[in-house]
């Protein structure tokens, strides 16, 4: 059977024996909005929640939260109907300021930023990257109930209107991204990116769990301490491409939103697999290892212990964190990076070679990258000449009667194992 998976810009293939049983996990493709745009003019029509237009009238500031490069959100589809209505309301362009919003990412430097806006955009409005580091820009707003020191964007924070825009999709240990988390934690300090992602080791923080999720709770007190008025969120399919958007008071938005979220990336399996090959999605899912991580995360799901796994992932920009890369380097083992990030107290950064290095320890786990090897070893990703090698070596451990599990699009899927109920019905 030939097996087709996205990598960077581009996709690799390969193939495995005809008698070997190959199940692809992949949510069913739903069919985008004829008309993206009027999608996009339709949700700004219907605010959602206790929140009209109307209230906004006077607003002589207006600051807007967008993703980075890391994060495919059709910016040039969602942006030009918010500002059209934000100009209808008389805001004039130099009154608006768009933030990109870096987390903890390295900021955007502005020759990079036509790589996620139109010029037209570029050339109108003022547009700065946020810089997490950079504590003569963040203001302190308290904690919240959990702990969390509130470190944010001065500039984002003493706007008038507050706004973000993003997508509503799996993550990893916040069950979903979009609402307010593209300014909570994209506009946040690092001291607060770190206490709330400390909170991933919480039984409860786990993939497509939103209401009792510690981490998506303790990041929705910060959003309301900010005071984030309004989120444009999009749902796409895997072919990128606007599927459903809503708009109106966050928390609003992410409940109209979860439902529909779940019908395009949500896929019961009824083992777990022997052998299962996954990638974050391509570009820009794996434009580097911080962010491919999430397609180990994600197969190590429906996987069996001690099976194998095989990450497909270009990471063109490599580690993708000095913070991680810095810590990373000299662990020799699975063991000593676990043992040396408990010891150490949780930190961004390194907490990306845990999650790795927790993963990867229960599988046989290889990488086919076009990153140094050097590097990827030495993060150990145990990186692979080809991908058809890496599918021949773990074909070599399986039993007979055992199946292979393809993830193509490992960021954006909720894979989980059905239960007797849902098997027995076939649900």
């Amino acid at each position: 059977m030939e097996i087709s998976l996205p990598y960077g810009h581009s996709t690799l293939v390969t193939h495995v024996p005809n008698e070997i049983e190959v199940d692809i996990i992949d949510a069913p493709q739903i069919p985008a909005a004829p008309d993206p745009f009027e999608e996009v003019h339709m949700a700004l029509e219907s605010l959602l929640g206790e929140v009209t237009w109307q209230d906004y009238t006077d607003a002589k500031s207006v600051a807007i939260a967008i993703n980075d490069k890391t994060r495919p959100v059709p910016l040039h589809h969602l942006l030009p109907p918010l500002l059209e209505r934000l100009a209808s309301l008389r805001i004039q362009d130099e009154s608006i300021t768009i933030y990109v919003a870096v987390g903890t990412h390295p900021p955007m430097m502005p020759d990079e930023f036509p790589a996620i806006l139109p010029d037209a955009i570029l050339g109108r409005y003022r547009v700065v990257s946020h810089n997490s580091e950079d504590k003569d820009r963040l203001t302190y707003l308290g904690k919240t109930s959990r702990g969390t020191q509130i470190w944010s964007n001065r500039g984002y924070l003493q706007s008038d209107l507050k706004i973000v825009v993003g997508n509503i999709e799996p993550h990893q240990f916040a069950g979903f991204s979009g609402g307010v988390k593209s300014a909570a934690i994209g506009l946040a300090g690092l001291e607060t990116i770190t206490s709330n992602h400390a909170l991933m080791t919480h039984p409860g923080s786990q993939l497509g769990v939103y209401e009792d999720n510690p981490v998506r709770q303790d990041l929705e007190e910060i959003g309301q301490k900010i005071g984030i008025q309004l989120a444009i969120n999009a749902i796409l399919n895997h072919n990128r491409e606007i599927v459903k958007v809503m708009a109106g008071e966050p928390i609003a938005v992410m409940q109209m939103g979860i439902p529909p979220s779940r019908k395009t990336c949500q896929i019961g399996i009824t083992s777990k697999f022997s052998v299962t090959v996954t990638s974050p999605g391509g570009h820009p899912k794996d434009i580097n290892v911080y962010q491919a991580q999430k397609g180990l995360g994600h197969a190590a799901l429906v996987t069996k212990p001690g099976g194998s796994i095989i990450l497909v992932a270009a990471c063109p920009e490599g580690a993708g964190s000095p913070h991680y890369e810095e810590w990373a380097l000299g662990k020799k083992t699975y063991s000593d990076v676990i043992e040396s990030f408990h010891k150490g107290g949780f930190r961004i950064g390194p907490h990306k070679a845990y999650q790795i290095a927790r993963d990867a320890s229960k599988f046989r786990f290889m990488t086919c990258t076009a990153m140094d090897h050097d590097l990827a070893s030495a993060l150990l990703l145990n990186p692979v000449e080809d991908l058809q090698t890496a599918i021949d070596t773990a074909l070599a451990y399986m039993e007979p009667g055992e199946r292979v599990g393809v993830l193509p699009y490992a960021s954006s899927t909720i894979p989980y194992i059905k239960t007797k109920t849902e098997i027995e019905n076939n649900i």
